[in-house]
C-alpha cells in the first residue's frame, strides 16, 4: 500500500513538474515571437458571441502596437471607442458617452493579458499562465491575478504573423479578432501613441487614487 501511495505520488509530482515546464516553455516560445515584432499595425474585424454560440455584436476598426507598452486601439462600429497608451498613461475615450478615463499604462495588465503583446516584462508575465496548442498560444490569469477574462488565445499565420485573437471573458462570452492588412515592424508615427483629451468631455482620472 505504502509503496503504491508512493509511486502515485511520485507520478503526481513529475506529471506536475512536467506541465509546469510545458507552460514555461510555452512562455518561453511566446515572448520570442512577440519580442520580434518591435511594431504591429492592422485593420480588424470583431465578432461577440455568448456561450451558445449566438453572435450578439460585430465590428470594426484599427490597431497599432510597440514596445514599450504602446496601444492605439481605435473601434469604429458599431461605436466609436479609442484605447491610448503612451507607455506611461492610458486613455480610454467613450464618444458616445462622451467619457474619458484615464489609467496608468502598467495596471492594463490587471484587467487584460492583451497588454503582454507589448512588453517583455517578466513581473506582467508572471501573473499569466502560457499553453500552447499547434500555431495558438493560450494565456490564462494565475488564480492570484484579478483579471477581468477568462483567457486570450493568440493564433499566427503561415508567415508568422498575429492573425487572430480570442478573448473569453468572465461571463463567458467570446470575442474574436480577425486582423488583415498587416504591417510588421514599420515606422510608427510616434503621434498615434498620443492622446488630446476633446473639450466638454467627463475625465475619470484613476491615476489620481494610485
Amino acid at each position: 500500500m505504502f509503496k503504491k501511495t508512493l509511486l502515485s505520488s511520485l507520478v503526481g509530482v513529475s506529471s506536475l513538474l512536467l506541465s509546469q515546464a510545458a507552460f514555461a516553455d510555452a512562455a518561453i516560445d511566446l515572448k520570442a515571437k512577440l519580442f520580434e515584432m518591435t511594431t504591429f499595425k492592422a485593420s480588424f474585424n470583431q465578432k461577440v458571441t455568448d456561450e451558445q454560440g449566438e453572435v450578439l455584436q460585430t465590428g470594426s476598426g484599427n490597431l497599432a502596437l510597440a514596445q514599450p507598452l504602446k496601444i492605439h486601439w481605435q473601434q469604429q462600429e458599431p461605436d466609436s471607442t479609442m484605447l491610448v497608451s503612451d507607455g506611461h498613461r492610458a486613455y480610454y475615450y467613450d464618444e458616445f458617452a462622451e467619457q474619458v478615463t484615464i489609467m496608468a499604462s502598467l495596471n492594463l495588465i490587471e484587467t487584460t493579458p492583451f497588454v503582454l503583446l507589448t512588453t517583455n516584462a517578466k513581473t506582467q508575465w508572471e501573473k499569466y499562465q502560457v499553453s500552447k496548442t499547434k500555431d495558438n498560444y493560450k494565456i490564462t490569469p494565475k488564480s492570484t491575478t484579478d483579471s477581468q477574462v477568462e483567457s486570450l488565445e493568440l493564433q499566427f499565420n503561415t508567415e508568422k504573423q498575429l492573425s487572430k485573437i480570442l478573448v473569453v471573458d468572465l461571463s463567458g462570452q467570446l470575442t474574436e479578432f480577425k486582423f488583415s492588412d498587416i504591417k510588421l515592424n514599420d515606422a510608427l508615427d510616434s503621434s498615434l501613441f498620443n492622446f488630446t483629451i476633446p473639450e466638454h468631455v467627463v475625465i475619470d482620472d484613476q491615476t489620481q487614487s494610485e
